[in-house]
């Protein structure tokens, strides 16, 4: 048996609309913009393909990451990046007193190797800047879905969102690949964990063989679009009122930014406030 269970589901708008970045494109039926929000794109230098993103992690902790500040870890290639170049910073000089707040294990770990010190989070913890991959990035909403990748049953979708919420200021590090409309694929669903009857084997609470187990005791379920997700926000919304999900991958977090790896050049965006639907 998979560790992921799966369930099929077809989207049954299409994404009919683009919002560009920087024309004053008329309102729309499924989307206005306020007055008070903007996206702001620019253009970095050109970059090559091995470097991009590398270059992309690094801008992100020099251009947001102030000393003092309690720090948000990512997950994911990114973020590693931008966690050995906050490690370095913080051995040079250039950073001072920076606390970090791992979102895994795995960026412990990373934080752990390149010298930065950590703190667990709770509730009350007070954030003021944090980085993260995504899986992928909901164009002119900047609407993100996280938790595609393989989890490990100590990691925490869960977690992962909590701290992203907390934090004052976020930042997504992503490949220009990962910037679209009209996304398709899976969006990861938490649900409470339930009792299954297996073909072959024994079964309890936390399933059949070999199910996936998150550490707060969920089972992940992947909620597959086969055809283009009209709104990432709407999916969302209806999720969240399903009896027995706990959580799920979509992440809307305002403000917030999107740092783009591109070999054509880095491209930055911000998110400032939120669509008015209408």
């Amino acid at each position: 048996m998979n560790q992921m269970a799966s369930l099929t589901c077809s989207s049954s708008s299409s994404f009919s609309t683009k919002l560009p970045l920087h024309s004053s494109t008329p309102l729309t039926r499924r989307r206005r913009r306020s007055t008070h929000e903007f996206l702001r794109m620019v253009t970095r230098s050109c970059l090559d393909d091995s470097s991009a993103l590398l270059r992309a992690a690094q801008y992100t902790v020099d251009t947001y990451v102030k000393s003092g500040m309690v720090v948000g870890l990512g997950s994911g290639h990114a973020s590693g990046m931008a966690i050995q170049h906050l490690g370095h910073q913080l051995r040079i000089g250039n950073l001072k007193d920076i606390v970090g707040i791992p979102m895994s294990v795995a960026s412990a770990s990373e934080a752990a190797k390149s010298g930065i010190p950590l703190d667990t989070y709770q509730d009350s913890t007070q954030i003021d800047f944090a980085f993260d991959d995504a899986d992928a990035i909901e164009e002119g909403t900047l609407v993100a879905i996280i938790g595609r990748r393989k989890l490990q049953s100590e990691e925490s979708i869960v977690q992962e969102k909590s701290i992203l919420y907390a934090a004052n200021k976020l930042v997504f590090i992503i490949e220009e690949n990962q910037y679209k409309g009209g996304l398709e694929g899976s969006i990861p669903v938490l649900i409470h964990s339930v009792w299954r009857r297996p073909a072959i084997g024994q079964a309890g609470p936390l399933g059949g063989d070999f199910p996936l187990v998150t550490k707060e005791g969920c089972n992940v379920l992947d909620l597959i679009f086969t055809s283009p997700i009209a709104s990432l926000a709407e999916v969302a919304k209806r999720l969240d009122t399903v009896d027995g999900v706990v959580d799920h991958g979509v992440v809307s977090k305002i403000p917030c930014t999107v740092v783009i790896a591109s070999p054509n050049g880095m491209k930055i965006l911000d998110k400032l406030t939120a669509d008015i639907v209408g």
